[in-house]
């Protein structure tokens, strides 16, 4: 478990900290933002059809919920600002590490999976949620999109707080 969540952990630092060291426009940090939004609700979908636990069905469902509001927004956005998000590295290293770690957690049933996925969630939001406040916002030149941005870290720090609530339970 904790192998897993460490290399999950990697693949998300790892753009991340390759941002860092070069400049990003906002279709791109458009891209990462929605790539980020759209793994954490297919995360969830897959928590929905694998978990019998009342808790950990409860979080999945908010986070497909408020991802998916927050994902219509930047579309939203972007359409009023006539802005194609643009593919980038970072958006396909998140979804290849997505990827496999979805991959592993099909593997696992019951209390074994639930664990896992909450362990996940608890990583993923830890890491979505510092590249947000250490690179995507401090990058983004939009105002507007700078603010969604903002508001979107506020939310998924409440999530992590969530997560890391419902890992505890599970013990």
């Amino acid at each position: 478990m904790f192998v897993r969540t460490a290399c999950l952990i990697a693949t998300l630092m790892l753009p991340a900290a390759a941002l860092a060291d070069t400049q990003i426009n906002d279709a791109q940090i458009a891209h990462i933002a929605y790539t980020a939004g759209n793994i954490d609700i297919d995360a969830a979908k897959l928590a929905l059809k694998k978990s019998h636990n009342p808790r950990v069905r409860a979080f999945a469902e908010d986070m497909a919920r408020d991802h998916k509001a927050v994902n219509d927004k930047a579309l939203a956005l972007l359409g009023k600002l006539k802005v194609t998000p643009e593919d980038n590295a970072t958006s396909q290293a998140l979804k290849a590490g997505a990827d496999a770690e979805a991959k592993k957690l099909e593997a696992l049933d019951s209390a074994a999976f639930d664990k896992a996925y909450v362990d996940n969630e608890v990583a993923y939001h830890k890491t979505v949620n510092g590249a947000l406040r250490d690179t995507l916002i401090p990058n983004a030149q939009n105002a507007d999109l700078k603010s969604l941005l903002q508001t979107g870290l506020k939310l998924f720090e409440a999530h992590q707080a969530h997560a890391e609530m419902v890992d505890g339970e599970l013990h």
